[in-house]
């Protein structure tokens, strides 16, 4: 009777279905080996019956000496008894002794495991487990690999048989590896090496590591056996997206980007609503930081105009430019995505006029340039505690992130974020460690640590951006490209002069024309319609202090010694230096201070 799923050249390895009672061993054996051991025990039997026929007058005189000789028959027989049961229990003894730590292997895990596999799986119950099962005895090494053998019809839920083999093996940080395909479908388990347990800056080896990364990929941390963990912006993804909840190292996986973009030239634009999330950027050449949510609106739009007159550059270029020539890389840093979206909304709600669209036009710059941004060398890192669909703007914003870096997450959040990444891996409260998950595979991760002083140093001791207000200008041999000015938070953005567009197409060297004469302080639509009149005026310290600012002149006077983003003077009255009203106000509102704790306006 057929038990097994054996064939006449190929072994078995389950019990066929409505099969009863034990399944022997021998059943798995191939077809042909199970007919030479039949045909070779017949043969042997009818052998020796020949045998003794022939014999048999020898054996009957054989018997007679050994009557007539019995006793020294008896003592032989005796010492050689006694020798044959030694060698017996020898014998059994250390194969009971090299066979222990198989037999409680067997024991203790494979037919435990069978017991909570064979019904996921649809296997008989009588079905041999190590006929499927191949489990070593050092199975929970680093470096050790189990295999199962899956049935053919593919029937059973991956997450299931995955989760009962970690459980009823008590492994940790382990990977699947499914083979589907072929007669033979099967899955290797295996054991993946953890990351460092700290990637400090400090370290020599990984300072000349981050040296040596590519300006368009910098490291993002070590995965397992020391590997570099890194997203390349012009191959791989130009947006990164953070989940992470809190105290899950947002800040620092931020810093770690960001110093070593600015290391290599790069424009960065922190976008913090609280306020001091990266003290170390505060003052650094290249870097805008903007914390009041009336200037991160205005930031937004300001950059979505840049994006439009990077595409006419890229255009007026053709495909054959240095991608470098459309300017330097722009990094946009956007800190807790979920209030930040809801500031938005409603500080466009008040200031918006009759006739403006209900979007915020800052929400739909930030969605154009995600769009975009990989062609004009624009750049968003984003940092969300839930990276929802709508916390983004709708599920196709959220796919623009093609690198998405996952820390202390919940089974809700790597469902959202990396549902093509199964099963989950557990998460971690170690310090520094995040899940990378790019182009469908995770890597476990050390995220480079830099202290603020470090990541400081790092940031401002490589190359610098473009000197000048406009980064996306061409080079000297294409002609000069200036910006608008930043439009205002409730009107549109401004579109690309024609001139401008036509300098871009410009091939041959051009001299820069003069800039344009100010416009006149008391003419209010040459800055902005909802800005007061007076924000263009020029004024003194003393007076600023009196009437426009809530600071005392000497609070004044130490700020522009000592904050490096304290604005520039416009002019001199005499011996006393003139700042513009509105920098001065931008700069009060912009100022690091405690964070108040609510996203509320007030």
């Amino acid at each position: 009777m057929k038990r097994t799923d054996a064939t006449f050249w190929r072994a078995g390895t389950r019990v066929l279905p409505k099969v009863e009672g034990k399944v022997r061993r021998r059943s798995y054996k191939p077809g042909w080996r199970r007919l030479s051991f039949r045909v070779a025990l017949g043969a042997g039997v009818a052998e020796s019956g020949y045998l003794a026929t022939q014999d048999l007058d020898a054996t009957v005189r054989g018997v007679q000496e050994l009557w007539d000789n019995r006793e020294q028959a008896l003592a032989a027989l005796e010492s050689g008894g006694i020798g044959a049961a030694s060698v017996l229990t020898v014998g059994t003894a250390a194969y009971m002794v090299l066979t222990r730590e198989r037999r409680e292997l067997m024991r203790e895990w494979v037919v435990p495991l069978h017991d909570a596999l064979y019904r996921p799986l649809g296997l008989a119950e009588q079905t041999d487990p190590r006929r499927y099962l191949h489990i070593p005895k050092n199975f929970s090494d680093d470096d050790a690999e189990i295999r199962i053998d899956l049935p053919n019809h593919l029937d059973f839920s991956r997450d299931v048989v995955a989760d009962r083999i970690t459980q009823k093996l008590a492994l940790e940080g382990v990977t699947f590896n499914w083979h589907p395909e072929g007669s033979k479908p099967y899955v290797r388990v295996k054991k993946t090496r953890k990351p460092p347990a700290k990637a400090p800056f400090k370290d020599p080896k990984i300072r000349e590591l981050v040296a040596k990364a590519p300006e368009s990929a910098p490291i993002i941390g070590l995965g397992s056996a020391g590997r570099i963990v890194s997203v390349d912006l012009d191959a791989d993804s130009p947006h990164i997206l953070v989940n992470a909840s809190t105290g899950g190292g947002k800040s620092a996986t931020l810093r770690c980007i960001a110093c070593q973009m600015l290391h290599h030239g790069s424009l960065v634009y922190v976008l913090d609503t609280k306020r001091i999330s990266h003290p170390w950027a505060h003052g650094i050449d290249g870097v805008t930081y903007c914390r009041d949510i009336a200037d991160i609106h205005d930031q937004l739009i300001e950059l979505g105009q840049l994006g439009r007159l990077r595409t006419r550059i890229a255009d007026a270029l053709g495909i054959d430019a240095e991608p470098k020539a459309i300017g330097p890389r722009v990094l946009i840093l956007l800190e807790e995505i979920n209030a930040t979206m809801k500031q938005l909304a409603r500080y466009w709600e008040k200031i918006r006029e009759s006739g403006d669209p209900k979007t915020s036009p800052a929400v739909d710059v930030l969605n154009e340039i995600l769009y975009m941004g990989r062609q004009l060398r624009m750049h968003v890192l984003l940092v969300a505690q839930s990276a929802t669909a709508r916390a983004l703007g709708g599920p196709e914003v959220r796919e623009q992130f093609a690198t998405r870096i996952l820390a202390r997450y919940s089974v809700n959040a790597w469902r959202m974020l990396a549902p093509e990444v199964q099963p989950a891996p557990k998460s971690t409260k170690h310090h520094g460690r995040a899940q990378v998950v790019i182009g469908g595979s995770a890597r476990e991760t050390q995220v480079l640590f830099f202290t603020e002083t470090e990541a400081r140093e790092w940031a401002t001791t490589g190359k610098k951006a473009a000197d000048g207000p406009n980064p996306a200008a061409l080079p000297a041999q294409a002609g000069p490209v200036q910006l608008q000015k930043p439009p205002t938070p409730d009107t549109q953005p401004a579109a690309v002069p024609t001139d401008s567009l036509a300098d871009a197409r410009s091939t041959t060297p051009t001299t820069a024309a003069p800039d344009p004469a100010p416009a006149p302080a008391a003419d209010p639509a040459a800055t902005s319609p909802a800005a007061p009149v007076d924000d263009d005026q020029a004024v003194g310290l003393r007076e600023a202090a009196e009437h426009h600012l809530p600071y005392t002149l000497a609070a004044l006077r130490y700020a522009r010694a000592n904050d490096r983003t304290f604005p520039g003077p416009v002019g001199k009255r005499g011996a006393e230096l003139l700042y513009r009203v509105g920098d001065l106000k931008k700069w009060a509102r912009n100022r690091p201070r405690a964070a108040s704790g609510t996203t509320d306006l007030d």
